[in-house]
C-alpha cells in the first residue's frame, strides 16, 4: 500500500534538468573580467536602471546641500 502511493506522489521539482552546471560555467568564467552581479543573463536590465537611479539622487543630494550651504532651502 505504502510503496503504491509513494509511486502515485510526484513532486514539481523531482525529475528537473539539473541546470547547476551551466550557472556554474556563467558565473565563474573569469577570463570576462565582470564582477559576479554583471554576469548573469539579466544583469543590464537590472543594473542600467540601478545606476541611472543612483546617480541622479546622489546628484540631487549633492546639489541640493550646496544651496542649503549658500542658504537657499528651494530647488530653483
Amino acid at each position: 500500500m505504502r510503496a503504491t502511493l509513494a509511486r502515485r506522489i510526484t513532486f514539481p521539482g523531482l525529475n528537473r534538468a539539473n541546470n547547476v552546471p551551466h550557472w556554474q560555467r556563467v558565473h565563474q568564467n573569469h577570463a570576462d573580467g565582470l564582477r559576479q552581479w554583471q554576469k548573469g543573463p539579466r544583469a543590464k536590465i537590472m543594473l542600467y536602471p540601478y545606476y541611472a537611479l543612483l546617480f541622479s539622487t546622489t546628484s540631487a543630494c549633492m546639489y541640493m546641500m550646496c544651496r542649503m550651504v549658500l542658504g537657499k532651502k528651494t530647488w530653483y
